[in-house]
């Protein structure tokens, strides 16, 4: 075989085009060299500390100023463009959606006004604009406690490492308004001197500690998960202090939580229509996400939540926090090998299935709390119904164990389905049990439920005047929240913040 030096001698064409390949792959070469620079230096550059802040440091434009890239991110959690099948980010009316929930929580909160969630950008102006937190002008109180404020901010931690958890939580919700203005940001999840995850708020640590299990000792990954388990879970507010606990000590499926409750014979309220002891579940998505297979696999809440994403060299963690169905590409597509259409159909299939058994659960409850109105109406005395109360709360308990949770039919489709099927039997049995008072008492028809087909009729069932509510509301709006907001603007000035040299 000749050499490629005899092949060039009589082909002297093919020397020119070996040099002008050698030319062109040198040329790439150095190309891709010089981005490799370019993306280190933009790196180092990108990083370089501009401030020095104290540990509580609770807003997140000061932590921004090192983490600007995070920040950004972080600040686009206030769009709320996104609408899924099942609601996404966007302000949505939940009551009005569906009216029904205004006769399950009957003289609770929740039936004034219960919205979609946004992001962690609107977490403060939420919790003041809401009207379960009241109007607190003129010499009224909030009908809820500090304690409502705990997953709203970073002030909390910063008040808390101040008074305590037990003085922080005692006390009317307006109280500590001028304490409380930055929303869900960095102090909540990270540590200020090093970056590392960390969980400020006590209650997730005590339930572990009542449980043997030491949060130090916790991995990387499931710090992932528990810096939005302090949040994102199942809470009550324990004693005339107020006192935030995790009912984890029979363990955390729905079945030992409320033989926690039962066994301190606890309510949160006593429901308008049938006069039931109501527990009102809270947002159990730790407890549901632990059942599902991707808890199963090791996923944490940011592997899908918070996707990571790169920009300028960097490779970090997309701080909108939003659902995964927004950037499937960066979330769901990294494991599966379905294609985007096949795998949001998945989803919504597992959604559609477990809101079909929601809703058949809805329904009987709404029916046996006229049915257990009717019954008092009629005389019945309490040893007569006490045992249907008790099948009313246990059911309605299952049925908001799922339904108050984010994201649940997805997290985990066959718990949640388990969780409602055993509802509908509970339901069953109270309404069982109703209609043979009802018949003791000599009414055998069917008790006929009002009109709740909007949430205005609804709301005039359960007697709320929702005019004066949103009259008050306004008030409060425009006249306290500014106060409130000149207060923490001129405590803010003595922050310290220190400028870091070049």
């Amino acid at each position: 075989m000749a050499t490629i030096r005899e092949q060039i001698r009589k082909k002297p064409w093919l020397g020119w085009l070996l040099f002008l390949a050698t030319i062109i792959v040198v040329f790439f070469l150095g190309l891709l060299a010089s981005s490799i620079m370019e993306r280190r230096a933009e790196a180092i550059f990108a990083y370089q500390p501009e401030v020095d802040h104290g540990k509580w440091e609770p807003r997140s434009e000061v932590w921004g100023r090192n983490f600007p890239r995070q920040y950004n991110r972080w600040e686009a959690t206030k769009d709320t463009s996104l609408r899924t099948k099942y609601n996404g980010n966007a302000p949505i009316d939940m009551l009005e959606r569906n009216p029904r929930l205004v006769i399950l929580w009957a003289d609770y909160g929740f039936s004034k006004e219960y919205n979609q969630s946004k992001g962690h950008m609107w977490s403060i102006h939420d919790i003041r604009d809401i009207l379960r937190t009241g109007a607190p002008v003129d010499g009224r109180s909030s009908p809820m406690p500090n304690t409502c404020w705990t997953c709203k901010s970073p002030d909390v931690p910063r008040v808390m490492s101040e008074i305590g958890a037990e003085a922080f939580y005692k006390g009317s919700w307006e109280e500590r308004g001028h304490q409380i203005v930055n929303p869900i940001g960095c102090a909540d999840c990270h540590e200020a001197e090093n970056m590392n995850l960390h969980v400020p708020r006590p209650a997730l640590v005590e339930a572990f500690q009542r449980n043997g299990k030491n949060i130090e000792e916790a991995s990387h990954q499931e710090m992932r998960r528990y810096v939005c388990a302090q949040c994102h879970s199942e809470y009550y507010f324990k004693g005339s202090g107020d006192y935030l606990v995790f009912p984890w000590d029979n363990g955390r499926e729905v079945e030992e939580v409320e033989a926690y409750y039962d066994k301190r014979d606890f309510s949160d309220w006593t429901h308008g229509i049938s006069k039931a002891p109501m527990i009102k579940a809270q947002h159990p998505d730790y407890e549901l996400f632990m059942t599902g297979i991707h808890a199963k696999r090791g996923l944490a809440c940011a592997d899908c939540h918070m996707p990571y994403t790169s920009e300028g060299g960097q490779k970090f963690t997309d701080h909108k926090i939003v659902s995964p169905l927004n950037y499937i590409e960066k979330t769901c597509l990294v494991c599966h090998n379905e294609s985007e259409q096949e795998l949001i159909e998945n989803v919504y299939t597992r959604f559609d299935k477990v809101k079909a058994s929601q809703y058949q659960l809805e329904k009987l409850l709404v029916k046996a709390h006229f049915e257990a109105q009717k019954a008092w109406e009629l005389g019945a005395t309490e040893e007569q119904m006490n045992d249907a109360l008790m099948d009313i709360r246990h059911a309605q308990w299952r049925w908001g164990y799922v339904a108050n949770s984010h994201g649940a039919p997805f997290h985990s489709p066959i718990e949640c389905l388990r969780i409602y099927n055993t509802g509908i039997d509970i339901a069953q049995n109270a309404r069982l049990k109703l209609a043979r008072i009802l018949a003791d008492l000599g009414f055998n028809k069917e008790v006929p439920v009002p009109d709740i087909s909007t949430k205005a009729k609804a709301q005039e069932v359960v007697g709320l005047d929702m005019e004066k509510l949103d009259r008050q509301k306004e008030t409060f709006m425009e006249e306290v929240v500014p106060e409130w907001e000149e207060k923490a603007a001129e405590r803010e000035k003595s922050y310290d913040v220190k400028e870091l040299e070049e």
